[in-house]
C-alpha cells in the first residue's frame, strides 16, 4: 500500500519526528545501516532548515519506484523525502548546495551533504513563494551500479488524508521500450480499503506495460473486482513515435503542457473495478521536448495554476509536483482528502 509519512515541522520538537519517519521508510524499504544513516541525515537537515529558515513547513516521507524503472514485476523502491515550505525563499541555491556551505545552527552538513549522499537531490526555490527540496535514496549509494537513462522521466508526490501513514492515492509508472506509462489511481473514499483498490492498481499496472490506455484499463479493471474500486488514468508517452495516448476514468484531472499552454485532458464518467463504461475514448496528441503532463486526484483543488517557468519545468517532476501541490494549497483552505499529483516530462538534453 501506498505508505507516507507527512510531518508538519513547525518548531525543534517536530525535527526528530521527521527523522524517525524517515527510519521507518528506510526499514520498509530494506535499506541496509549506511544507507538508512543517509536517509536520517537527509530528512534531519531538510526539517532543521524548515524551522529555522521557513518558520516551519511540511516533510513528506514516502516510498517511490526508481526515477527510471527497469521492465520488471518488481520495481526497485526508494525513499523519497520533500520538504516543503512557504518561506522566504533561498537566494542562491547554487551557494546553498555547494560544500562548505550550512544553515545557522544545524548539523554542519548543508545541502550540499545531502546532495552528496542521496542517489537524486534537487532544490527549487523562488524568492518570497518558498522553497522545495526532494532527495531520494535507494539501497545502493549513487555510482555503485549502472548509470540509466531514458527520454521521460516521472516523479510525484502524495498526500495522506489526516495524516494517516496509508494514502488512498497512487501513483506509479512503467516502461517497455520507446513506452512510458503512467498511471493515477484514487481509491474511492480514503483509508485502508481505498489503499487497497490504489494498490491493485498500481500492481496490475506492471502487467500491461505494452498494452495502450484503453486496454490498461480494461485490464485493470478486472484486477480491481473485489476492491471498492478507483478513479484512474494511464497515460503513455511513444517517444520513438512522439505521441502520447492518454484514457481515464472517473474524476482523475490531466493537463498537458503545449509550448506556453495547457490543455485538459478529459476522463470518463465510472469507477474502474466497479463500473467501466462500455466504449473507452482514446486521446492521441503530439509529444514533443516541450510538453509536460501533470495527473492529479481530486484532492486537488479544481482550481489549481499550472507549474510555470523554464527552470522549475526542466526540474525533477517530484519537484514539480511538489511545488503544485503546495501553490494550490493554503491554510484556509485543508485537504479533504488524499491527495496525489504525478509528473511525466521528457529528461533535458544535458541530463539524458
Amino acid at each position: 500500500m501506498p505508505l507516507v509519512w507527512d510531518v508538519p515541522v513547525h518548531d525543534s520538537t517536530r525535527v526528530r519526528d521527521a527523522r524517525v519517519a524517515a527510519e521507518h521508510a528506510a526499514a520498509e524499504a530494506g535499506l541496509d545501516a549506511d544507507r538508512t544513516a543517509a536517509v536520517s541525515l537527509v530528512a534531519t537537515e531538510l526539517a532543521t532548515n524548515l524551522v529555522k529558515h521557513a518558520q516551519g513547513g511540511q516533510l513528506l516521507v514516502e516510498l517511490v519506484h526508481a526515477p527510471f524503472p527497469a521492465d520488471a514485476r518488481e520495481p526497485v523502491r526508494l525513499v523519497q523525502i520533500a520538504a516543503i515550505d512557504h518561506g522566504p525563499g533561498i537566494g542562491d541555491v547554487p551557494a546553498a548546495l555547494s560544500d562548505g556551505f550550512s544553515t545557522a545552527r544545524s548539523l554542519g552538513a548543508g545541502l550540499g551533504t545531502c546532495r552528496r549522499v542521496a542517489d537524486d537531490f534537487t532544490v527549487h526555490s523562488a524568492p518570497g513563494r518558498g522553497t522545495v527540496a526532494v532527495a531520494r535514496i535507494g539501497a545502493a549509494a549513487r555510482g555503485a551500479g549502472p548509470s540509466v537513462t531514458h527520454e521521460l522521466r516521472a516523479g510525484g508526490v502524495n498526500v495522506p488524508f489526516g495524516r494517516a501513514e496509508t494514502s488512498g492515492d497512487a501513483w506509479t509508472w512503467v516502461r517497455a521500450g520507446d513506452r512510458a506509462t503512467l498511471m493515477m489511481a484514487d481509491g474511492l473514499g480514503h483509508g485502508p480499503q481505498a489503499a487497497r483498490a490504489s494498490t491493485a492498481a498500481v500492481e496490475a499496472l506492471h502487467g500491461c506495460a505494452q498494452l495502450t490506455p484503453a486496454e490498461c484499463l480494461r485490464h485493470l479493471d478486472t484486477a480491481l473486482r473485489g476492491t471498492r474500486g478507483a478513479a484512474v488514468a494511464v497515460a503513455q508517452v511513444d517517444s520513438g513515435a512522439g505521441l502520447l495516448r492518454f484514457a481515464g476514468i472517473g474524476n482523475i484531472g490531466a493537463r498537458l503542457r503545449e509550448g506556453d499552454a495547457w490543455r485538459h485532458l478529459l476522463s470518463r464518467p465510472g469507477i474502474v473495478g466497479v463500473h467501466r463504461p462500455g466504449t473507452l475514448r482514446e486521446d492521441r496528441l503530439p509529444w514533443t521536448a516541450d510538453r509536460t503532463l501533470v495527473l492529479h486526484s481530486d484532492g486537488l483543488p479544481s482550481r489549481w495554476t499550472p507549474p510555470a517557468g523554464t527552470e522549475l519545468l526542466s526540474a525533477d517532476p517530484a519537484v514539480v509536483a511538489a511545488v503544485t501541490l503546495r501553490d494550490a494549497g493554503s491554510a484556509a483552505r485543508p485537504v479533504r482528502d488524499d491527495t496525489a499529483v504525478a509528473v511525466l516530462a521528457p529528461t533535458p538534453r544535458d541530463r539524458g
